[in-house]
């Protein structure tokens, strides 16, 4: 496999400081000396107009006058000179730059000299990181281009962080607390390189175990989130957050003023499998559990503890933290009484009495283990009289060794206990002065797991729909509100796009007069409700537009007269195109819902769900989640709300028809997946009951699709690409299906590999590999279908469904060119199968806007480079291996 692309950046054998000068305080003579004191083992060339020679280098005028091929350049030179140096670095070939100097981007003279070299750059090939005040730093690799005059050590953690100053806090913080990196990356101004490239980068270096993420602003939620997903596969990731609420969604429907920025980021870490933190101090905790591979099952929390006091301390930091407190079994708690004092607390916290032995901490702790319905154990020891804190360490010590399950440990006081903490330490134990902070750990590792199980989910947007929608009616719908200069539907129009959709509608009739009201309930049936028709109002109560439960013609006349006399009242500006008359649905055993959608500026779509009815600001009962959703994605927005406790049997009420409440939830996914034009929506109230669900009032906001965006380009999650899914036939007439592979394909592909011939191992992965490793099986199967694409050719066997070839291709980060891979089943070589495989991937890559795919193939492989020329792909020496040709396919 070829190196990384951005290997000269982060890996380079020779660097060129652009501007290295003598002069104290410059940024240029901190940058310089920070690399010969570091232990790089590279080549370093100093550059300066003006200066024959830099700390005691030789200099030159220019990078071109270097001899030696140069990979990377650092460079600290005023910004007038930007251009010039970029394009010197240009012509000597230079394949990365690191600005390591802060420009300012509000100078209209400054922002053209940058617009300038970047175009230079692009034209080159250049890879540029920055502008930013510190550099860039490698620890592992001795590697220090940066101003920074602290110390960092080497370790397994990587920092990419948006601020070089909250770095520079971050990296005085953790040499306090003797915390290590891998690599050390202030993005600044993310000229070029940006977070998802440096993702990739990361994920693919052995010697990062986890990676920390500051983020202020994202640019493109598409690709963050794809690269944040790719490496929240193989890798833990956390994330700090600032400015979580500088941009407050500011829409007009309750999901949209109900959702927040920084709700709306949670809940895109969350389906991309990060953990998201609050703190510096978390950050760094939750990197180093998480590396560590401490995991938990869930959120079901055991507190083992000699003193009752510290326990129930314990138990209310657990329900603050939103932690549950493990219920005991039956068989747990009748070992417990067999084994320990008459008087502990037959409960949990388990109070196992001031003077418990180390025995008696091993044996209350692994009754706790070894219970199924708990997660984790939360130890709380106090040094009491007949106590041993060091043999009790040492048994808690061994007994993390026997167990996948985590054990929280946390000694009280100080020195008595000092030596134990020692110990903890040195075994790599998860250990806590407090017992909170303990707990605070479980949760995010319990919020971990969560994140890991959602971001395993890639739901097709027609997944799990009965019927499919009718996308035409609805297009024609929204369209012809936009024709008109409107971006509001009124409530019939809302309900005709929801009801395309298979959502159960209150049906909606339109009366300009009183008498067509009357007719209109007569056909209905009383009673019924009135509202205002306008597209001007969007909340009626607010206006008193509304009246329920009108039961005679009397009645009706007079709340018809009185909605437009109050409307006209309070909005005269308002265009009134009459009332609606509605059914008025009695349901005893009703629950309010709300079902919305809000548009977030960097993330696009979010859908909200929670309690509903004319308090849903006052209650903000509400879960978010980003589309496309699933089955799995909507029982846990369901659960997350108050009043998903609410829809099971409670007191007298029977349980609401679940089934119904998550197929509406599907369908919501599947119309903010196949409407771009759908900006905002509000289903309230979605009533819910014994019977079913229906949407008693909607209200839609609409604005026109890009014309040049792709399919699913106004989403920042690529939903399966169910259209990609083809049956075929082979040409001796096997039934075959083509489809985009899928996380749960992991298994079938790893028997794929292990059932190849070693030859067609080696041809596919230029290794005698026998099978694939863990991290390539969830890198092949767990696909972000926006920035790569595996399709799969199965068909049904005697043991279900066999994989016969797999073709791939990952994009390039100038999203014009691909490189692909192709693999075929020993047994079914011959029979046509690449060529058809192939011809699919062409019109997936097609579909993605990409013009150029290249392979590289083993000059040996006569077969393979037999399909390249039918193909159409040329053929070509590789120029810097013979051993393998270069082919490419302009698409």
């Amino acid at each position: 496999m070829r190196p990384h692309y951005l290997t000269p950046l982060f890996s380079p054998r020779t660097v060129a400081v652009v501007g290295a000068s003598d002069r104290p305080g410059s940024i240029g003579q901190a940058v310089f000396a920070n690399l010969l004191a570091s232990s790089f083992q590279g080549k370093l060339f100093p550059v300066n107009l003006n200066h024959k020679v830099v700390g005691g280098m030789p200099a030159v005028a220019s990078v071109r006058q270097i001899e030696e091929p140069v990979d990377l350049a650092v460079v600290v030179t005023a910004i007038r000179s930007l251009p010039a140096v970029i394009k010197d670095c240009g012509k000597k070939g230079v394949k990365a730059v690191l600005l390591a100097k802060e420009f300012s981007d509000s100078e209209q003279l400054e922002q053209e000299l940058i617009n300038e070299a970047q175009s230079i750059a692009r034209h080159f090939g250049i890879r540029i990181l920055g502008p930013n005040v510190l550099g860039l730093m490698r620890p592992v690799a001795g590697f220090n281009a940066s101003n920074y005059n602290g110390k960092v050590r080497p370790g397994n953690l990587a920092l990419v962080s948006e601020s070089s100053a909250l770095c520079a806090a971050m990296l005085d913080w953790a040499d306090s607390k003797e915390i290590g990196f891998s690599s050390v990356v202030p993005l600044g101004g993310a000229l070029d390189v940006g977070f998802g490239e440096i993702l990739d980068y990361l994920v693919a270096d052995n010697a990062t175990q986890g990676i920390l993420l500051h983020v202020h602003h994202i640019h493109d939620a598409r690709r963050f989130m794809s690269a944040l997903r790719a490496a929240a596969r193989t890798k833990p990731v956390v994330v700090i957050k600032s400015g979580r609420f500088e941009n407050d969604a500011s829409g007009l429907t309750h999901a949209s003023n109900l959702v927040a920025s920084g709700d709306a980021f949670d809940a895109a870490l969350a389906r991309a499998g990060v953990l998201r933190v609050s703190s510096i101090a978390q950050l760094f905790t939750a990197a180093k559990v998480l590396a560590a591979n401490y995991r938990v099952g869930g959120r079901r929390l055991a507190i083992v503890t000699n003193g009752f006091g510290p326990g129930m301390l314990a138990a209310d930091s657990a329900v603050d933290y939103g932690v549950e407190l493990a219920k005991l079994s039956e068989g747990t708690v009748k070992l417990l009484d067999s084994v320990l004092p008459r008087n502990w607390s037959h409960g949990n916290p388990l109070d196992i009495i001031g003077d418990a032995s180390p025995m008696r901490f091993r044996t209350a702790v692994k009754a706790c283990v070894d219970d199924p319905g708990v997660d984790g154990v939360m130890v709380i020891f106090t040094p009491q009289a007949g106590t041993d804190h060091l043999t009790t360490a040492q048994l808690m010590i061994g007994l993390q060794r026997e167990t996948t399950k985590p054990l929280f440990l946390s000694w009280l006081g100080d020195a008595k206990v000092s030596e134990s903490r020692e110990l903890f330490s040195k075994a790599k134990c998860a250990h806590f002065r407090a017992p909170e902070y303990g707990i605070e750990v479980f949760r995010h590792l319990a919020d971990y797991q969560r994140n890991q199980q959602l971001l395993l989910q890639t739901p097709g947007p027609l997944e799990g729909l009965r019927n499919d929608p009718d996308v035409n009616t609805a297009r024609k719908v929204m369209d012809a509100a936009l024709a008109e200069g409107r971006t509001v539907l009124s409530e019939r129009e809302s309900k005709q796009v929801l009801a395309a959709f298979h959502i159960p509608v209150n049906p909606t009739t339109l009366a300009r007069t009183a008498d067509q009201a009357v007719k209109q309930a007569a056909k209905i049936g009383y009673p019924v409700v009135l509202k205002i028709d306008s597209p001007d109002i969007i909340y009626k109560s607010d206006v008193g537009g509304v009246e329920l439960n009108i039961s005679n013609e009397e009645t009706l006349r007079a709340a018809f007269d009185a909605i437009l006399s109050r409307t006209r009242q309070a909005r005269p500006d308002a265009r009134v195109d009459g009332v609606s008359v509605q059914p008025m649905r009695k349901r005893r055993f009703a629950r309010e819902l709300m079902v919305g959608v809000a548009r977030d500026a960097g993330l696009g779509p979010v859908i909200a769900f929670g309690a509903g009815g004319i308090a849903v600001e006052v209650m903000r009962d509400l879960a978010l989640s980003l589309p496309p959703l699933n089955d799995y994605l909507v029982d846990s927005m369901i659960g997350q709300t108050r009043i998903g406790q609410l829809l099971g049997p409670f007191k007298n009420l029977p349980p609401v028809d679940v089934d119904e409440l998550r197929h509406v939830l599907l369908q919501v996914s599947e119309m903010v997946c196949e409407l771009p034009q759908l900006r905002e929506m509000d289903i309230n109230p979605l009533v819910a009951d014994e019977q079913g669900v229906i949407a008693l009032d909607a209200r839609i906001f609409v604005g026109p699709a890009r014309a040049d965006q792709k399919r699913y380009g106004h989403m920042a999650i690529m939903p399966y690409p169910t259209h990609m899914v083809v049956c075929a036939k082979l040409h001796d007439g096997t039934p075959v299906m083509i489809r985009p592979i899928r996380p749960e394909d992991a298994d079938m592909q790893q028997a794929f590999v292990r059932n190849l011939s070693e030859e067609s191992r080696y041809n596919r992965y230029l290794s005698s590999i026998k099978q694939l490793s863990q991290s390539m099986l969830v890198r092949f199967t767990q696909l972000d279908y926006d920035r790569e694409m595996a399709l799969a050719m199965t068909r049904e066997g005697d043991g279900g469904e066999e994989m016969l070839a797999v073709a791939r291709f990952i994009t390039d980060p100038d999203n014009e060119a691909c490189e692909f891979a192709l693999e075929v089943a020993d047994d079914w070589q011959g029979r046509g199968i690449g060529t058809l495989l192939l011809q699919a991937l062409f019109d997936a890559a097609r579909e993605q806007g990409l013009k150029l795919m290249r392979g590289e193939v083993l000059a040996g492989n006569k077969g393979m480079l037999k399909l390249m020329h039918k193909l159409g792909f040329s053929v070509e020496p590789h120029p810097e291996d013979r051993a393998l040709t270069l082919v490419l396919k302009t698409l």
